[in-house]
């Protein structure tokens, strides 16, 4: 089973993506961006499902840092930040996917899919 290292700091959008995810994935928290760069690190997780707006380190730059040490780890970036610019600052900060929050499960689901073809 592929492990997913999930990067927010709301429990109630965690507990979500876990609920939506537990059954099918193991699943790592990371409560910001900077724990979600020391969990890369050590668990070495097989794709990471990353918020944007959180506290020390924001997603943009975990994404960044991560995608200096792995050019190939799927990260999928999970927002409410739902501008064009939001979409395109993620992709330029090394982000494979990008979904807009509210996520229905099966978004989630899909870019997970996708992510590992």
């Amino acid at each position: 089973m592929k492990t997913i290292l999930i990067a927010e700091d709301t429990d109630s959008n965690y507990l979500l993506a876990a609920v939506v995810m537990r059954k099918r994935y193991n699943l790592l928290h990371a409560l910001n961006g900077e724990e979600a760069v020391n969990m890369f690190r050590t668990h070495h997780p097989d794709a990471i499902l990353m918020d944007i707006s959180m506290p020390v380190m924001d997603g943009w730059e975990a994404t960044r840092i991560i995608r200096e040490e792995d050019k190939n780890i799927p990260i999928i970036i999970l927002t409410a930040n739902a501008f064009d610019s939001d979409r395109l600052r993620s992709l330029e900060s090394g982000c494979t996917d990008y979904i807009a929050k509210p996520v229905t499960p099966t978004d989630l689901l899909e870019a997970f899919e996708r992510a590992f073809k």
